[in-house]
């Protein structure tokens, strides 16, 4: 089998279009369709369904598709272990994570990596963490940093480190309450409130503690939705509504006053950030050093 023909086999599985395939190894689309025409002819499968604009695996290419990942990253651990030789590793990151790990928790790992590794570039994809699940599962990346798990038996989970929701209030008479005491329920669930974007962990922590107490998220009286934490603290702070947030993310905020931080009676919003990855995935030597780097990170480091 040539080496291009299953690199191209797998762009396409993964982008699911011949032509996003072609624009990403810079080659013309006949190209692409002829790499896999000629890899189906040698194999003597079908290994793409092909139905109008839609692309899908074949149980045949879905066979390859496995194997196919496992040579190219092997052939990648090769150039890869040899420039390592030479002293020379470099490459480019591409890691994606949810909100609040990503502001608060990966700039720390990213910086002790670039010391030890400085010819390694990056780049940063800033999702909710069921996005960052889905992207791992559908082999866009191979890791990330997440908030809430989505159980999978393709999936390792490593806890990276703990972190607990406040509520946040505008800094007004209507909160007299000195910051870190006590809000009831009802003093919640009569304001109105901040939310954030479905699939994001913060947003399931709450609606499953709620749940808990016996409040539905029907119950509340949400005047927006929003994917963005530092929106949300300037929203609080005009004084929109309230809201829940990562105490990591209120830290420098609560020194100047911008807004208020509270508990809540009877709830534990404590969580877990976790770094995720693929656990039936051979990942390319790049992506294999930062994984190692991470765990290790995790065990030596209390960040």
């Amino acid at each position: 089998m040539d080496l291009r023909q299953l690199e191209t086999f797998v762009h396409v599985a993964n982008l699911k279009s011949f032509s996003l395939a072609a624009e990403k190894l810079f080659i013309t689309q006949p190209t692409v369709t002829n790499h896999i025409q000629n890899l189906e002819k040698e194999l003597d499968t079908i290994l793409i369904n092909r139905s109008g604009r839609n692309i899908s695996l074949t149980e045949a290419g879905r066979l390859l598709y496995k194997y196919a990942i496992n040579i190219l990253n092997s052939c990648e651990m090769a150039k890869f272990d040899l420039a390592a030789f030479k002293g020379q590793i470099q490459g480019h990151l591409h890691i994606y994570s949810s909100s609040v790990p990503g502001k608060y928790i990966l700039p720390k790992i990213i910086y002790k990596f670039s010391n030890k590794y400085p010819d390694v570039t990056f780049s940063f994809a800033d999702s909710d963490s069921k996005n960052v699940v889905d992207s791992i599962l559908e082999g866009d990346t191979d890791f990330g940093v997440v908030g809430s798990k989505y159980p999978s038996n393709r999936l390792n989970y490593i806890e990276l480190m703990e972190d607990k929701l406040l509520v946040i209030t505008p800094n007004n008479s209507t909160f007299p309450k000195p910051n870190y005491s006590y809000l009831t329920i009802d003093e919640i669930i009569n304001q109105k409130i901040i939310f954030r974007e479905e699939g994001s962990g913060t947003r399931d922590i709450v609606v499953n503690q709620l749940e808990e107490n016996n409040i539905s998220i029907d119950d509340l009286n949400i005047v927006a939705y929003i994917d963005d934490t530092e929106v949300i603290k300037e929203l609080v702070s005009l004084g929109i509504g309230i809201s829940f947030i990562s105490e990591r993310a209120a830290i420098d905020d609560i020194k100047h006053e911008k807004y208020k931080v509270f508990n809540v009676e009877g709830i534990n919003f404590s969580r877990k950030f976790y770094f995720v990855y693929h656990n039936k995935r051979q990942l390319s030597p790049l992506n294999e050093t930062f994984k190692t780097f991470v765990l290790d990170y995790i065990k030596e480091t209390s960040i």
